[in-house]
């Protein structure tokens, strides 16, 4: 009997893992009907960085100071009104003011906020604003002779104006990348800028918005190195100008050393000196064109063409999470301060070649300047 639960048992045992590892067993058949997933490669595009690079700023605010220099202008003559303007060859013009710039600059605020952020395409756009005051302090025997409009009414010198009114620029500027494929992209920028001696409370017409474009075609080699070439319509030196563009961002392996260039508009050495702090050397381009409301009769707009070049060293700094500070100390070097009187049409292009006669002829001297700065910055 005991042999006999033995075999039953033996039986059971035997029946129950049969029947386990039949359920056990795939039926692949029932996958007959079904297919793949669509085994294509995902797309790759470029990214709009590349390692080692200072951080990206989204807003910021700073306050620029300009040391003391010395300037002079040239009488306020009328072009386009009365055909008295001075040739574009003139190299000594008579000087009607003179004095001292005992301050100039102020506050300034800028933003470049990402409104589209995708691997296929970037959209980012920002306000900026940049206010600048004088301190001037006029000669004795300035003005020479008293600025007199084409209707015979007297005018205020442009140091007077300067020192009452300073001077303002508001921006919209707005950046669009697009990444071609794992390398190539594409980058288009548009600025319209709105500069004069306004006040905030009263803003001068809108038609003397002024309105530059850069594009620009670049190949991203690297995680570390990227190039590009383009064009841009612009008024960094003042006056409206046609060039090109060439891009040069690249970090050493060690991510110590690297460049940050956009010819012409700034170019930059950068030395990292570790994760929280790197240091800038190199200079900006700065400028606009900036309607001056007392000169600007029968329709026209009398402009002055402010264009700076400012080499420059930078230091930046974490100060708390995504908190940056900036101290930038350097040398302004006057490019232009001529101004132009533009017809009711709108502005043209001076160029190289062009001839048309300018409004004003004037020197700045060269001082050093100081900023300082907090930036919310991408890292």
């Amino acid at each position: 009997m005991k042999n006999y639960y033995c075999l039953l048992l033996t039986l059971i045992f035997l029946n129950s893992y049969s029947i386990q590892a039949q359920e056990d067993e795939e039926d692949y058949s029932i996958y007959d009907d079904y297919e793949l997933e669509d085994d294509t490669p995902i797309k790759r595009y470029a990214s709009p960085k590349i390692s080692g690079m200072s951080p990206q700023k989204f807003i910021g605010v700073s306050f620029d100071a300009q040391m003391p220099y010395k300037y002079e202008f040239s009488e306020v003559t009328f072009p386009q009104t009365q055909n008295n303007g001075f040739d574009v060859d003139e190299d000594n013009p008579e000087i009607n003011e003179t004095g001292k710039a005992k301050f100039t600059g102020g506050f300034r605020f800028s933003s470049n906020i990402p409104i589209i952020s995708k691997s296929s395409f970037v959209w980012q756009s920002g306000i900026n604003y940049m206010d600048t005051r004088y301190n001037i302090n006029e000669n004795l025997n300035s003005p020479r002779s008293p600025i007199t409009l084409p209707d015979g009414s007297e005018a205020r010198s442009l140091g007077r104006i300067l020192n009452e009114d300073g001077l303002r620029n508001i921006n919209w500027t707005n950046t669009f990348f697009f990444p071609l494929n794992e390398k190539d992209f594409i980058v288009f920028q548009g600025q319209m800028d709105l500069s004069g001696n306004y006040g905030l409370d009263e803003f001068q017409s809108l038609s003397t918005i002024r309105y530059s474009a850069a594009a620009v075609y670049g190949r991203r080699v690297n995680d570390y190195y990227r190039w590009g070439v383009g064009v841009s319509r612009t008024y960094r030196v003042g006056n409206l100008n046609y060039v090109p563009v060439v891009m040069f961002d690249w970090t050493s392996d060690n991510r110590k050393w690297g460049t940050e260039i956009l010819f012409p508009a700034r170019a930059y050495v950068r030395y990292n000196i570790n994760q929280n702090s790197l240091l800038l050397a190199g200079f900006d381009l700065e400028g606009q064109s900036y309607r001056i409301d007392d000169y600007s009769i029968n329709g026209n707009s009398y402009e002055i063409r402010r264009g700076e070049v400012r080499p420059k060293l930078e230091f930046q700094t974490r100060i708390s999470g995504y908190i940056w500070a900036t101290v930038q100390a350097g040398y302004r070097m006057d490019w232009s301060y001529d101004a132009d009187e533009l017809d009711g049409e709108g502005d043209f292009f001076r160029g190289f070649f062009g001839d048309q006669d300018f409004g004003m002829i004037n020197n700045l001297e060269n001082p050093l300047f100081f900023n300082v700065g907090l930036n919310f910055v991408s890292q």
